[in-house]
């Protein structure tokens, strides 16, 4: 099987690619190039479920990636502003269509890490797969109370890790730092191809370095 591998270090704004309800810039961390992603002022003021809260809130960079691997080392924090119930939400979205009105995503809850000693069940509530716009995290708990979708992770803020996702028709295998932490027969989408977005949620600033695509 033939595959093709497209890297960005992400020091500069990816050729084509669009902010979704973010702003984006390159900045340097801790001695590595990326890009800083956070909600808009707008958005970050907005609705939730309509601004924000597993929407199409992110950097959209073009990509025609239907099975593959996505890896991306991130870093997040809280900004100042953000709400009580904002846990440094930062990770990848893909298959996102050219509208961004339809994507599935993985992304990371570096605040209910294993590092951070959460309560149960947050201590299950690391990692989230969610697919919009009909299975956000709120559904999936409703339909799926044994927590299917979502995932621990020894993990906690302000800290480099890398998010990877292999990713074969409806079977997702989540990797952080290496470590399997989420695996799905069958995802909530349809098979689609689309473009590749470093995502962001409410009460977040979150720097993306070294983002790698193979499309298989």
């Amino acid at each position: 099987m033939s595959t093709q591998t497209i890297t960005y270090d992400l020091g500069t704004l990816p050729e084509g690619a669009r902010p979704q309800s973010v702003t984006a810039s390159p900045i340097t961390v801790d001695g590595r190039q990326a890009l800083r992603v956070t909600l808009t002022d707008e958005a970050s003021k907005g609705e939730p479920n309509v601004d924000f809260v597993d929407m199409p809130t992110f950097l959209m960079i073009p990509a025609d990636f239907k099975n593959g691997t996505i890896s991306v080392n991130l870093f997040s924090k809280l900004r100042d502003d953000a709400p009580p119930y904002a846990r440094g939400f930062a990770g990848l979205a893909y298959r996102i269509s050219d509208s961004g009105d339809v994507f599935e995503a993985v992304y990371l809850r570096p605040l209910n890490g294993l590092k951070t000693n959460p309560e149960s069940p947050r201590d299950k509530r690391a990692v989230q797969y969610f697919a919009y716009p009909d299975w956000r995290y709120e559904r999936l708990r409703q339909e799926y109370p044994d927590g299917r979708f979502e995932a621990g992770a020894n993990i906690g803020p302000a800290e480099w890790v890398n998010l990877t996702l292999e990713i074969d028709e409806t079977h997702l295998t989540v990797f952080v730092d290496g470590a399997e932490c989420l695996s799905l027969d069958k995802t909530k989408a349809e098979v689609t191809t689309g473009n590749i977005g470093l995502f962001v949620d409410i009460g977040t600033e979150a720097f993306f370095s070294e983002l790698r695509i193979t499309l298989r």
